[in-house]
């Protein structure tokens, strides 16, 4: 099919791939696709078994870094639904775990609720984690306080220690997730070589198999550094569904390359930046803290985006010759971020 051109945007790939493919059972009775013409839709691979973490509140400003700890029992009670909530932001307000929720409704992981349904609250009663071992007392330990856009890999090189002692010093995984505010221990280099605690395995969503999931954790966690809202980290995971499979693909329509499927000949970074998953991710958002400054256009960067139709919403930053397709990942967007936001 012939490719849109709309000025003064950057050109986008289409959003095109092979008809052989076969969607996962987790999403097939959810998501019905409509290939037509001369290519289709990617298809995911078979997803693997749910698993889900309860949600872990987070201890911040403590000179000691945030402890895991589970939710404690909340009294029953109703909620009215209101225009724009989910289940999962319901839930977490009040301290419970959304499949909790759901469950405790009657709800499907992708069912969908409406303005004036009542939901039923009932309390997160999950067994606690085993804590983290402590980490060994060191001579001397500084600390840092997460700022937006900071990661672990940043923060212990520019301290001149290793990842491992970072997350060891402060409880950490590598599945764990820091946010603005948050206070780390740095220990001193001596510390280096400090074993990291025993990781789990990290949650995966409906129809996503770990490396889709763990895509889509990242674009969640740059999304809420970066204060968008829950409408736009759907936009967000559904293009990146679309265009990349959620895979950060080293090749593409034209020159197209990762997640978002950016091109390098329209402006959006070199190749190397854009397969940089968490910088495209935030190039895709825009905004403040576009990499590219205004080079480009992100979708905080189109006024009224949040009225917008899903599909239109992501349109206006993909230029895609297949806008429509957006729209069929929309509700799967939903029940991915009820899992892994």
């Amino acid at each position: 099919m012939r490719r849109l051109t709309l000025s003064p945007l950057p050109a986008r790939r289409s959003s095109a791939w092979p008809a052989a493919a076969v969607w996962p059972a987790a999403v097939a009775g959810t998501i019905a696709l409509s290939l037509t013409g001369e290519s289709a839709a990617h298809a995911a691979p078979p997803a693997p078994a749910l698993t889900v973490t309860p949600p872990v509140p987070r201890t911040v400003g403590a000179p000691i870094a945030v402890t895991k700890a589970v939710a404690t029992a909340v009294t029953a009670s109703t909620y009215t639904v209101q225009p724009g909530d989910t289940v999962w932001a319901i839930a977490r307000a009040r301290g419970l775990d959304p499949a909790a929720v759901a469950a405790a409704n009657g709800l499907g992981a992708d069912a969908m609720i409406r303005p004036g349904q009542v939901l039923a609250l009932t309390a997160a009663a999950a067994a606690p984690t085993a804590p983290a071992p402590a980490p060994a007392p060191a001579p001397a330990t500084t600390t840092h306080e997460v700022r937006p856009g900071d990661t672990v890999s940043a923060i212990a090189r520019a301290n001149g220690v290793s990842v491992d002692a970072v997350l060891s010093a402060n409880g950490l995984t590598r599945a764990s997730i820091i946010y603005p505010g948050d206070i780390l221990r740095i220990p001193s280099g001596t510390d280096s070589g400090a074993p990291a605690p025993a990781a789990l395995p990290a949650p995966t969503a409906p129809g996503l198999d770990a490396e889709q999931s763990e895509n889509a954790r990242m674009i969640i966690r740059v999304g809420r550094e970066l204060g968008v809202s829950d409408r736009g980290i759907l936009i967000a995971l559904g293009t990146a569904m679309q265009e990349s499979w959620l895979r950060n693909l080293d090749w593409g329509d034209r020159d197209s390359l990762g997640l978002f499927q950016q091109r390098p000949s329209a402006g959006w970074g070199t190749p190397e930046q854009i397969r940089d998953p968490e910088r495209s991710t935030r190039v895709f958002y825009g905004g403040a803290g576009d990499p590219n400054g205004a080079a480009t256009r992100g979708l905080l960067d189109i006024p009224g985006w949040e009225t917008l139709p899903y599909a239109d919403a992501a349109q206006a930053v993909q230029i895609s010759a297949y806008p429509d397709r957006y729209a069929q990942w929309e509700q799967p967007a939903t029940t991915w971020l009820a899992v892994l936001g």
